[in-house]
């Protein structure tokens, strides 16, 4: 995001999906998705999701393939934007920079529904493992590269699980999902695209040397709640992500390290949203949101958080045509690293303490 008081229409994705129910049990499915906002994504269009389900009970079902992962509210449904209030999801919890990394792990599922006894209402749960795609022209790529890190590989393992309860009380939901990641990585010090060589004079290396790096702890865990009454919506989410990374660099005419240093960082993140049906064709909603880049230090600096006010109205012109008006207004940019939005590359003057954005945005489906 650009912090001076430039618009921009670099904002367009575009997904197109099919399904076909084999058999009463057997299900297969696939999504292509594209989209370009500003640096990121660029064009490149990509497999999003790719799978067949199968599923033998209520309780007990497989999925195998390319498979969109249960994190939270959202996160397996971010690209259906005509079930959705806002134009932006919350970006402390689902970060538009990170989506092609975060919305599908390349693996298999096991997944279920459980009535429960005494009508306490049922229990859903998804058990995944597979591999995390690595997406060159998403966030983290961008990030380090406006440090003078060029990444040519970031990927790895991926598991986790997910349980929510539809409980008792009509319209109340709850859950909790926690997800581990095992990530290697390798690049090589350069100079960013603005000319920056940051990490190269930082670590008193040379340009071209080489950097790699592997996961010792990366986990998320993340509580959700949400209750729907008529016209009304309200949920919100806490997220942490501690990440605990070992990083190594060389020189390239050396096979001994020469720096080494674990990368330690517990971000915190939440939102309270609310949204209301004022009448079949409209829509309004307001959120909340706040990231902390590293909860270990003072959030106050600009450089450790992001905070979002924002007000949106959803206008539904046809049955199958939208139309979304949303106000941002945020304070603080976080941490160089921590994939919100703001970035060296498009702000060579520097980032500013505060930014407001208006979006508008449309979309149809059919």
């Amino acid at each position: 995001m650009n912090t001076s008081n430039v618009g921009s229409g670099e904002f367009t994705d575009f997904g197109a999906n099919a399904s076909v129910q084999v058999t009463d049990k057997f299900r297969i499915g696939a999504q292509f998705y594209d989209r370009n906002i500003g640096e990121i994504g660029k064009w490149r269009p990509a497999v999003d999701w790719a799978y067949g389900d199968y599923r033998f009970k209520n309780w007990l079902g497989i999925r195998g393939g390319k498979i969109k992962t249960a994190l939270g509210l959202y996160n397996d449904t971010q690209d259906l934007g005509l079930l959705q209030t806002w134009a932006i999801l919350p970006q402390a919890i689902y970060p538009l920079d990170l989506r092609s990394s975060t919305i599908s792990h390349l693996g298999g599922d096991i997944y279920g529904a459980l009535k429960l006894p005494k009508k306490l209402g049922t229990l859903s749960y998804t058990s995944y493992a597979g591999g995390r795609p690595q997406d060159p022209h998403g966030g983290f790529v961008l990030a380090l590269a406006s440090v003078g890190l060029t990444m040519h590989s970031y990927g790895g393992w991926v598991q986790g699980e997910d349980l929510r309860w539809n409980t008792p009380v009509k319209g109340l939901l709850v859950g909790a999902s926690f997800m581990n990641q095992h990530i290697t990585g390798d690049g090589v010090l350069t100079g960013s695209s603005s000319g920056i060589t940051y990490l190269s004079g930082l670590l008193k290396l040379p340009v071209g040397s080489l950097e790699r790096e592997h996961s010792k702890k990366d986990d998320y865990y993340q509580y959700y709640v949400e209750y729907a009454w008529r016209g009304l919506r309200l949920d919100g989410e806490y997220r942490r992500e501690f990440r605990d990374e070992w990083v190594g660099y060389w020189e390239p005419s050396s096979t001994t390290m020469a720096v080494t240093f674990d990368a330690i960082s517990d971000s915190r993140a939440w939102y309270g949203a609310a949204a209301y049906r004022v009448s079949k064709r409209l829509e309004l909603g307001t959120y909340y949101s706040r990231f902390i880049a590293d909860w270990r230090k003072d959030p106050s600096p600009p450089t450790n958080h992001v905070y979002d006010r924002v007000a949106s109205a959803r206008i539904d012109l046809t049955n199958h045509w939208y139309a979304k008006i949303e106000g941002h207004f945020m304070n603080g940019y976080g941490a160089f690293d921590s994939i919100r939005g703001f970035y060296g590359q498009q702000n060579p003057n520097g980032l500013k303490p505060g930014t407001n954005a208006l979006v508008v945005r449309t979309g149809f489906n059919f």
